[in-house]
């Protein structure tokens, strides 16, 4: 079998000419999700999750290429709020609509409306495995997109920051590290993280980038 060198990836013309094996490929599913999980979610199992009856939501992992056309992707850092996933680091999406026709319609609007990307511009690539988030009793399902051009973000009241990430950090394995979290739910407890752009990215945003990355490698 021919394996592919992962530099390659780091070139967004050659990031595309491999969407039809991303396509085509298995996902990871629990299996890429745990690598990435603290141990507290390990615990639910999907008898658990169906019987608390979750709000569904969506994401969208946007793809696309910087100057050099390297391969980028986009997390943003939510606004500070008196809730669960204040200043959290995460992909643009949220809650379905009941005017959204499906999640990944949920996952278009969402990022328009949150960074200013027209889902007229948007190709989805592919929906992954569902994501579930304990504290907000939310099912996630993430979608893979990408646009052809350096996009140009405005961030609504809900992005504090803007966050683009090169797809070379997130294929390297020294940027997996334990990081201390203490939260409504943990108390000082070491989780796996991404460490990305000097930022910890953990919990179900890790877990979604976890499978996109075993999606790729």
């Amino acid at each position: 079998m021919f394996v592919r060198n992962y530099e390659s990836y780091m070139f967004f013309s050659d990031f595309k000419n491999q969407i039809d094996h991303f396509q085509q490929r298995s996902l990871g599913g629990l299996n890429s999700h745990f690598k990435l999980a603290p141990e507290v979610r390990k615990k639910y199992s999907e008898e658990m999750i169906l019987s608390k009856n979750p709000r569904r939501a969506a994401v969208l992992a946007l793809f696309y290429p910087d100057e050099k056309n390297d391969t980028k992707f986009l997390l943003t850092q939510r606004a500070s709020y008196k809730g669960t996933h204040s200043a959290q680091i995460s992909f643009p999406g949220g809650k379905s609509d009941l005017n959204d026709f499906d999640l990944k319609e949920t996952a278009l609007r969402e990022t328009d409306e949150e960074v200013g990307i027209s889902n007229k511009n948007v190709k989805v690539i592919r929906q992954l495995s569902d994501t579930y988030i304990p504290p907000s009793n939310f099912l996630v399902a993430p979608f893979m997109g990408y646009v052809d051009f350096k996009p140009t973000f405005t961030p609504n009241y809900e992005v504090a920051k803007i966050i683009e990430v090169s797809l070379r950090d997130l294929l390297d394995e020294s940027n997996i590290v334990y990081t201390p979290m203490r939260t409504s739910y943990m108390d000082n407890i070491e989780v796996p993280s991404f460490k990305l752009n000097d930022y910890t990215v953990w919990g179900a945003t890790a877990m979604m980038l976890s499978e996109i990355k075993d999606l790729i490698k």
